[in-house]
């Protein structure tokens, strides 16, 4: 299990719920397909960005990388709650 954690094979299981879950949200929207998807999409970015820090800390990438990604949630996240407003 250690292995599986560390190798970044878990964040790489959560990524793909996401992906599923994103699929399955845009298709339950009837209407605005389209609308969905972008509301979805900003929804769900700033956590993928964040999973993926995770994983590129997991595997030992440089702390340039883990920094960009965590990062680049953040206008992710901004828009989010624009878009809510």
């Amino acid at each position: 299990m250690q292995d599986f954690v560390l190798s970044g094979r878990a964040v790489d299981v959560v990524l793909l719920v996401i992906a599923i879950e994103f699929i399955v949200l845009v298709s339950l929207a009837r209407e605005q397909r389209t609308r969905a998807a972008v509301t979805w999409f900003f929804a769900l970015m700033p956590g993928v960005m964040l999973l993926l820090a995770l994983r590129a800390a997991l595997v030992g990438a440089g702390w340039p990388w883990v920094a960009l990604l965590i990062a680049a949630s953040f206008p992710f996240h901004l828009i989010d709650l624009m878009r809510r407003r």
